[in-house]
């Protein structure tokens, strides 16, 4: 929240005084520009103008006189484009130039080169005089784009200035285009109708460069120009101009007066030239120094608010950064520590008081914004613990449902049995007595489903053995409570008793997995049970041929049976799984799902030790023999189940 307008606020300080300073350099680059580019450009320009005007003679005349002066010239000429090529390649010109300065610069010595081609021209026939002059004028246009690609910053008056004083420069470039093209009419006796076409525009883009510069010039620079404009001789060129327009052929006198009117305009326009180069240059430097004096005042002034905000910043920040952070601690204690206690402490049934458990959050600090949050953390935590306390009460008294329900079923199931076991006794018709098995093992597994609800709210079942039971009787007696007990198949088991306290638990744990084999298996398949002493207790393997489960469902089961859930009422789907991690995690007993060889599942009953009785010879089937008959924990050919429950209203009914 704060780092945003602070990056913001640097940011702009950095614009502004980078701009500001970018300004000031650049305009103290104008001296290097003049120095290494424009003056030498600018006498490179007279030196090409003086070429373009002897070589326009010499081919017009083909007087040896003439050839001599286009020679000497050429020389100047020469020298001056070697300077130009030294300078603008050095180091200086090129850190002082942008990448689009220095590809006007490139084009410009690029342009440099079409002088050797015309010159050989000249030197090896009779070339076209008009061509000639349109060649030399390319290379001055090469040059004079130059001049405008280092005025490019539009929003610097001193540029500004620059790139009009450029104009006039130009507009003296076309008056020596005036004089090539009459020099070389003079010389050879006439001008081409083509040349006077030419001759025209050149006289009237002059006119229109200067006329059009005039108004946009400082006054300084403006009154230089003016009052060469307002002379004489510049009158008279405008006449001479308008004669050979007119097509009017001049006399060898009218001639020489062209020729040393023109001249001196070009002189004097030159020498104008030359003052407003060194005028703006000389401006440059105090400008660059008043805005570089102004950057460094603003960008102080800048700096220092910068910092001041900075420093508020962080001083707000830090106090908000604490109150948040002591709000996000109350937060999390209230999320890790005291919920959680709190869910526990219902769980176990213990009465709880909102205002005790849940006081409001107080947060260090005065921001109102913190202040209101805390107040909306206390509103939601209070919310969350009466939910909390109406959610385990809704659970405890679903459980008391559960159990009051079981318990009721329990007591029928336990008077039907005792009836049915009186019916049996008497019973002489072989089908009357399979038919009352059948209702004794079906009142077996509603004693059963019974059960599970008493383990689901919590309580203990009402069966309970005061001896030792073997174990090949308890995986016996808990096939007998699955309906489709005739598929399983009891492997011979070591004579090893299961403690008393535990047969009923184990019973149940066993006949759910098993019930869950027959179930999820093909009805023309058996399931396999069989048990071996290890060394940390008793193992049971149940063992299905069905069609198996996945890595992933194998992997969340495991984990729902190794840490037991909470049963969830909308999720009874899964509640035999839910029965079978109760009584293993009452139990101890460890109980694991795995794939099995035959592509179903097989489960691992793992009975600890301390569940185990491990009596000498033959004590253990006496002892069980004086507690339980054969036939009250197997019936063969149809099983009853376990029978030896304790009765209503004795100890665990």
């Amino acid at each position: 929240m704060l780092l945003v307008p602070l990056f913001s606020l640097v940011a702009l300080w950095v614009v502004t005084a980078g701009v500001t300073i970018g300004d000031s350099l650049r305009l103290r680059t104008y001296n290097t520009l003049w120095s290494t580019l424009r003056q030498p450009a600018d006498t490179l320009i007279v030196e090409l103008q003086a070429e373009r005007l002897s070589s326009a003679r010499y081919i017009g005349s083909r007087a040896r006189s003439a050839r001599a002066e286009m020679t000497v010239q050429r020389q100047r000429t020469n020298a001056a484009r070697d300077r130009v090529r030294t300078l603008a390649l050095s180091d200086s010109s090129r850190g002082a130039t942008t990448p689009t300065m220095r590809s006007q610069v490139d084009e410009m010595l690029a342009g440099l080169g079409r002088l050797d081609e015309i010159r050989a021209e000249i030197d090896e026939g009779e070339p076209d005089r008009l061509r000639v002059i349109e060649t030399y004028n390319l290379v001055s246009d090469s040059i004079y784009r130059m001049h405008y690609s280092l005025a490019l910053i539009d929003d610097i008056p001193i540029y500004q200035q620059s790139r009009v004083v450029i104009s006039l420069g130009y507009a003296k470039e076309l008056l020596t285009r005036e004089q090539a093209l009459e020099a070389g009419a003079a010389a050879s006796g006439a001008m081409t109708e083509e040349e006077r076409k030419l001759f025209t525009q050149l006289v009237g883009n002059r006119r229109f460069l200067i006329d059009q510069a005039l108004p946009e010039l400082d006054p300084g620079l403006r009154q230089i120009h003016v009052n060469l404009i307002t002379t004489p001789l510049y009158q008279r060129l405008r006449l001479q101009e308008e004669a050979i327009i007119a097509g009017r052929r001049l006399s060898p006198s009218s001639q020489r007066l062209w020729q040393t009117t023109s001249d001196g305009f070009a002189q004097s326009s030159q020498k104008a030239q030359t003052q407003a180069g060194s005028f703006l240059t000389e401006r440059a430097a105090p400008i660059a120094d008043s805005i570089l004096w102004r950057a460094v005042l603003v960008g102080g002034f800048g700096l220092l608010a910068v910092v001041a905000s900075i420093l508020l910043s962080l001083r707000f920040g830090s106090r908000l950064a604490r109150e948040l952070a002591g709000l996000r601690q109350a937060a999390l204690d209230l999320a890790n520590v005291r919920l959680p206690s709190l869910l526990d402490r219902l769980r176990k049934g213990e009465d709880v008081d909102v205002a005790t458990e849940a006081p409001p959050i107080r947060t260090p600090g005065e921001t109102a914004e913190i202040q209101d949050v805390g107040t909306a953390f206390s509103t939601v935590q209070q919310t969350a613990v009466e939910a909390a306390i109406g959610q385990a009460r809704l659970q405890r008294g679903v459980g008391q449902v559960f159990l009051n329900l079981a318990r009721r079923s329990q007591t029928l199931l336990h008077r039907q049995r005792t009836q049915l076991h009186n019916m049996q006794r008497h019973a002489t018709e072989p089908d009357v007595l399979e038919e009352l098995f059948r209702l004794d093992h079906l009142t077996t597994r509603m004693r059963r489903h019974a059960e599970g609800l008493i383990i689901l709210s919590g309580a203990a079942p009402g069966r309970a053995w005061r001896r030792p039971v073997p174990m090949y009787d308890v995986v016996r007696g808990a096939a007998a409570e699955v309906e489709d007990y005739v598929r399983v198949n009891v492997m011979p088991m070591e004579e090893h008793g299961l403690d008393g306290s535990a047969v009923a638990d184990v019973i149940h744990l066993i006949a759910e997995l098993i019930e869950n084999a027959t179930i999820f298996s093909p009805p023309h398949t058996s399931v396999s049970v069989r048990g071996e002493l290890v060394g940390t207790g008793f193992v049971v393997e149940i063992e299905d041929r069905g069609l198996g489960m996945t890595a992933e469902r194998l992997a969340e089961l495991n984990e729902r049976l190794a840490n037991p859930p909470e049963f969830d009422i909308a999720d009874t789907d899964r509640m035999g799984l839910f029965v079978v991690a109760r009584l293993a995690a009452r139990r101890d007993v460890k109980v694991t799902l795995r794939p099995s060889p035959y592509g179903g599942t097989t489960a691992i009953v793992l009975i600890p030790s301390t569940l185990m009785v491990y009596p000498k010879d033959a004590d253990l089937a006496r002892l069980t023999a004086q507690e339980v008959t054969p036939e009250d924990i197997i019936l063969a050919p149809l099983t009853r189940g376990t029978e030896n429950e304790e009765r209503p209203g004795e100890e665990g009914s």
